[in-house]
């Protein structure tokens, strides 16, 4: 397959029927796969051969959809899920045991902030919430319980650019995993493992799909983590999930994919958050023009970024494309194809001010979705963020008159106007 990355986000992963000859990708819409004989059975179990059993743990469609993530972020193997959420749980929980803890940045998702804060202790993991920028705080939280070290590459809603590299130095000096959400970035500006993360998770829901029509989350491993050092229980155990297997141990030659196929074969397998056939069928429908859509968000973000800092109404403007923004700096050290099309700001008079523009707005669609071919619009702290508290929401640089906007693919001139009339209104 063709390195280059356009040409893989339309062809990999897919190997053309060769009796029904369909160029398109088939939605297999099955529970269930027929076994060979007791002995194909019995190796599909035992993990001594792979093919498969069950729409839960895999389907045909997904498959292509994970071989195509894997190759656009050049890394060996990915697991799709439900949503990003469940991904994000079910990465944890393929980790984290009773008593350890998450050191991760504090400025999170609202839905992975709180569960982070509110959820996992349930379960006995706890996390340690650090400022993104500030790594001697993450190297000053980490203790002899901690098993991860978790950060978005692009923060949200405040849009701070996580700088992997550094954490990625603090991660390998304590032997951790850096897992990095890259979900505001997708394959298409960046891939992550090349400056050093682990485990990558995206939500397909955004930009990868592209059009606002279906829910899902990946996981991608890459492969470049030595899961045996005895703290990781998990994998230096025996697993009676899975027939006493020691996955540090025993996979021989695939010993490096431990944490991509134990995430199947456990979480995936028995917990069952699996992505149906058909919203697997409708992200690789996405994935096909994703180069192209990532250029034109990110061309148009940077225009509406610009408009605003210059206008009268408007306090301030977080767009990580700006010269004057605080993440400027790190962010053209990683990003060279464009910074995305997410721009946040907040309105002159504050809250008040801000719901009146977000009402004035008639283009852009006002919901709770971002990475939508549509222009969107949203206040975080009423709506996405509104289960942190206040002094949660301050902590991860949410502040009460900021206004998310996620800039669609429309022409930039509608884009702008509608800007424009809506910050007459106020």
């Amino acid at each position: 397959m063709s390195k280059n990355i356009e040409t893989t986000a339309i062809h990999a992963g897919q190997v053309v029927d060769r009796q029904e000859k369909s160029r398109g990708v088939a939605v297999h819409r099955t529970s269930a796969y027929v076994f060979d004989s007791i002995q194909e059975a019995s190796d599909l179990f035992a993990l001594k051969k792979f093919g498969n059993i069950y729409s839960r743990i895999q389907n045909p469609t997904q498959d292509v959809l994970e071989k195509r993530v894997s190759e656009l972020e050049n890394l060996p193997a990915s697991v799709a899920f439900a949503s990003g959420t469940a991904a994000i749980f079910n990465t944890i929980i393929n980790i984290c045991s009773q008593g350890e803890n998450i050191v991760s940045a504090s400025n999170l998702y609202g839905g992975t902030y709180t569960m982070f804060d509110s959820i996992l202790p349930q379960f006995g993991i706890t996390t340690k919430f650090v400022k993104p920028d500030d790594f001697a705080g993450f190297e000053a939280a980490i203790d002899e319980n901690t098993r991860v070290i978790y950060g978005e590459i692009i923060g949200n809603p405040k849009l701070e650019f996580l700088d992997i590299q550094r954490l990625s130095a603090i991660a390998k000096k304590y032997n951790l995993p850096l897992i990095i959400d890259a979900t505001f970035a997708t394959p298409a500006l960046l891939n992550p493992a090349d400056f050093g993360a682990n485990i990558i998770i995206h939500s397909l829901s955004k930009w990868i799909g592209g059009h606002g029509t279906a829910i899902g989350g990946i996981v991608c491993d890459a492969g470049n983590f030595d899961w045996s050092d005895a703290k990781f229980k998990l994998y230096n155990k025996p697993d009676s999930n899975y027939h006493g297997i020691i996955w540090s141990k025993d996979l021989g030659e695939l010993s490096n994919l431990a944490f991509i196929l134990r995430l199947r074969t456990v979480p995936l397998r028995n917990l069952g958050a699996c992505i149906s056939p058909d919203n697997a069928w409708i992200f690789l429908q996405g994935l096909e023009t994703l180069c192209l859509r990532m250029a034109k968000h990110s061309e148009n973000g940077l225009a509406v970024a610009k408009f605003l800092q210059n206008h009268p109404k408007v306090a301030w403007v977080a767009y990580p494309g700006l010269e004057s923004d605080k993440s400027y700096e790190v962010a053209s050290r990683y990003l060279k194809k464009g910074f995305g099309g997410m721009v946040v700001f907040g309105v002159k008079g504050g809250e008040v001010e801000g719901a009146k523009f977000i009402e004035g707005l008639k283009l852009f669609s006002h919901l709770a979705n971002v990475g939508d071919a549509k222009s969107l619009a949203l206040h975080p702290a009423s709506t996405s963020h509104s289960q942190l508290t206040p002094e949660q929401q301050l902590e991860g640089g949410l502040t009460p008159d900021l206004v998310r906007l996620s800039i669609g693919l429309e022409d930039i001139d509608d884009i702008i106007t509608d800007i424009v009339e809506a910050l007459e209104k106020i």
